[in-house]
């Protein structure tokens, strides 16, 4: 079973070990963003997915898997 891209974000930082901070340098997307990112409760545009897989080195379909197909 695929996981949810909020779950699965947060794996994969936590995996890598790099803080919500370092992330947010590293994407130049905002803590506040990453947070609601990875809570589940906003879904991130195709240009920061793009951002997000770039930093956390994996294509984005390993994060985009769990979306649903209408966000």
């Amino acid at each position: 079973m695929k996981k949810d891209f909020h779950t699965q974000i947060r794996l994969l930082r936590e995996e890598k070990n790099i803080s919500i901070e370092d992330l947010s340098l590293k994407t130049r997307i905002g803590t506040a963003r990453l947070e609601k990112y990875e809570a589940g409760t906003e879904v991130p545009s195709v240009q920061n997915i793009l951002k997000l897989s770039n930093a956390l080195e994996v294509p984005a379909s390993n994060l985009t898997d769990g979306l649903p197909e209408n966000s």
